[in-house]
């Protein structure tokens, strides 16, 4: 992609940058109006209702396999609430890097203007998430869920030299499968209300952040460098191979009494599971396929990841 240079070209860079003041705007605005702190929005001492589930089932691992099929009701309801908790330790993994990635977007940009300063709302954001996602692990009783050592590292790398539209491109990647799946969640009366209060709050705050990060991974597409666009292609890719191997923590299937290979070798089998996780991302893969992420060796990292069809 050429990228003009020029009077045309500052006075366009110029109009991106009032559009860019002005989303920030608007989402400054609704972060005063539609912000959440879970230590009082929530109950936390209120008791887990008996037979209602953690996560929906139809979007539980095993769902529809045959190794569900043999699980007691009680079985399915605990790996639900284990996959909630795995899926709650990802995110605060993901969250710590996001506000690292955000504070470097920010270091070099004006203090004073709205994209900085709803970028210092955003990392407010994240920090109550994470905060909230601990809350929830310690108060439904599972194990933490670490990413595997191997992943933790490689989160390490790529927050010290990703690039900025690089770091856009692994923040959607985060939020939007996950935001699909809690808005599925949060008014389903067949889930916990504690879990239900959790991905609600989520929701609602993560689809500013959503919106932010689309809009500045659209402006950087177009004037990154080469080389950085490069960068963004290949590093998406090997973040959605890591995403998907890192969702589910399969330490969760020991921890309900299921053995961990066999459960493994079902999910991975499982058309209902692709057909979960790709739907979950197409918003996501239709959006980056459109602003040029998805080329060359980063697409079919994509599509061996199994999220895109």
């Amino acid at each position: 992609m050429t990228i003009t240079t020029g009077t045309a070209a500052q006075r366009d860079a110029l109009g991106e940058l009032k559009d860019r003041e002005q989303v920030a705007r608007r989402l400054l605005d609704a972060s005063a109006k539609h912000s959440f702190d879970p230590e009082t929005e929530l109950d936390w001492d209120a008791p887990f209702v008996e037979g209602l589930w953690y996560w929906p089932p139809e979007l539980v691992s095993l769902y529809g396999t045959p190794l569900w099929e043999r699980m007691s009701e009680e079985q399915r309801i605990d790996l639900s609430r284990h996959e909630a908790c795995s899926l709650a330790s990802l995110g605060i993994w993901f969250e710590i890097i996001l506000m690292q990635l955000l504070t470097r977007h920010i270091y070099d940009k004006p203090a004073t203007s709205s994209h900085v300063r709803y970028a210092l709302t955003e990392i407010e954001d994240e920090c109550r998430h994470s905060k909230m996602f601990a809350r929830l692990i310690e108060r439904s009783g599972t194990p933490v869920y670490p990413v595997s050592r191997f992943h933790h590292g490689l989160g390490r790398a790529f927050k010290t030299v990703s690039t900025t539209p690089g770091s856009f491109t692994a923040t959607l990647l985060g939020e939007e499968i996950l935001d699909w799946m809690q808005r599925l969640t949060f008014p389903d009366e067949r889930v916990q209300p504690l879990l239900r209060g959790v991905t609600r709050i989520h929701v609602v705050e993560e689809a500013r952040h959503v919106r932010y990060a689309r809009e500045e991974l659209r402006h950087q597409m177009l004037t990154a460098s080469r080389y950085s666009r490069g960068f963004t292609r290949i590093s998406s890719g090997v973040f959605s191979q890591v995403f998907s191997k890192a969702f589910i923590n399969p330490e969760v299937y020991t921890q309900v009494g299921l053995d961990q290979k066999e459960a493994l070798a079902q999910v991975a089998a499982s058309d209902h599971r692709r057909d979960v996780m790709q739907t979950g991302a197409r918003k996501l893969t239709e959006f980056l396929d459109e602003i040029g992420v998805l080329r060359g060796v980063g697409r079919r990292m994509w599509k061996g990841s199994g999220l895109f069809a």
